[in-house]
């Protein structure tokens, strides 16, 4: 199957388990990976013959500034639901990153990673 990479799609949000984050917020990153067949787009070089992946940045736009989940588990399903809802869409692979966790003396990131297929 062909896939699309989207990546380092990066929006302020407020998810996240600790009261502060959900009011305060913090920087999420967003990698994808949509797995459809492009065979048709790849003869055709039309863009109604592919996925249009301003509809699925525009959807992850939305869900992070707007949700204030207790879990990036959560939010990065939601994400994953928001893509799998374009019928060209077989599956998508979705890492989340939070960017800077409030976490004290840790400088790095913490990302999770779920695949959901079409059913």
């Amino acid at each position: 199957m062909d896939s699309i990479q989207l990546t380092g799609i990066r929006y302020y949000g407020y998810t996240g388990y600790l009261p502060e984050e959900r009011v305060l917020g913090q920087w999420f990153e967003v990698d994808l990976t949509i797995w459809l067949d492009l065979a048709t787009a790849g003869q055709s070089d039309a863009i109604e013959d592919t996925f249009d992946y301003r509809g699925a940045i525009a959807a992850i736009k939305q869900l992070i500034t707007t949700s204030k989940f207790s879990l990036i588990e959560r939010l990065a399903s939601a994400i994953a639901e928001s893509v799998l809802e374009f019928p060209q869409v077989k599956q998508v692979q979705v890492r989340l990153t939070k960017v800077a966790p409030p976490i004290p003396d840790f400088t790095g990131k913490i990302s999770i990673e779920i695949v959901r297929t079409q059913i």
